[in-house]
């Protein structure tokens, strides 16, 4: 999967580069796929700053140092909850961009019932913030993890391109 990802991720890079801005990455039900894509770039410390595979409450309270009450009534896989995650991840590694990912894979039931196969790409810029549903209908795990790593880039680079 990396080799295909590579191409694109060439391109996210060139975009950052050209707008000398880095950005940092909050790998959820991707589970690291989106930043392993974009460290594929030779010399992606130019753009990228670091990342995290955010999987527990844990992980969330420590890479994201939010107060558990700025989660208070928010789910994950939700837009409010990958929008949260982006612009934490951003602000904490100190990047101009912030992704976060967050959904249901599959193979096991999601804590907040989120049904398998529903993700949430939040994208966080110095100019606004976006985000972007996925649903692949499918319990596929493996399958949804690749779905969703190539819809998040998808995404980035979209964001990046206006």
């Amino acid at each position: 999967m990396l080799r295909d990802l590579h191409p694109q991720a060439l391109r996210i890079a060139g975009l950052l580069r050209e707008r000398d801005e880095k950005i940092a990455v909050a790998d959820g039900a991707t589970g690291g796929m989106i930043a392993a894509s974009l460290l594929t770039v030779p010399g992606a410390l130019d753009f990228f700053v670091g990342g995290a595979v955010v999987y527990s409450l844990r992980a969330r309270d420590v890479l994201f140092a939010q107060p558990r009450e700025a989660y208070r009534g928010m789910r994950g896989a939700s837009e409010e909850y990958a929008l949260l995650q982006a612009r934490s991840i951003r602000d904490n590694f100190q990047a101009d961009w912030g992704l976060a990912e967050s959904g249901s894979v599959g193979g096991s039931s999601h804590p907040s019932g989120t049904p398998a196969g529903t993700s949430c790409a939040a994208v966080v810029s110095p100019d606004g913030a976006w985000t972007h549903i996925t649903q692949t209908e499918s319990d596929a795990r493996i399958a949804n993890m690749e779905a969703f790593t190539r819809a998040a880039l998808d995404f980035l680079e979209q964001r990046l391109a206006q």
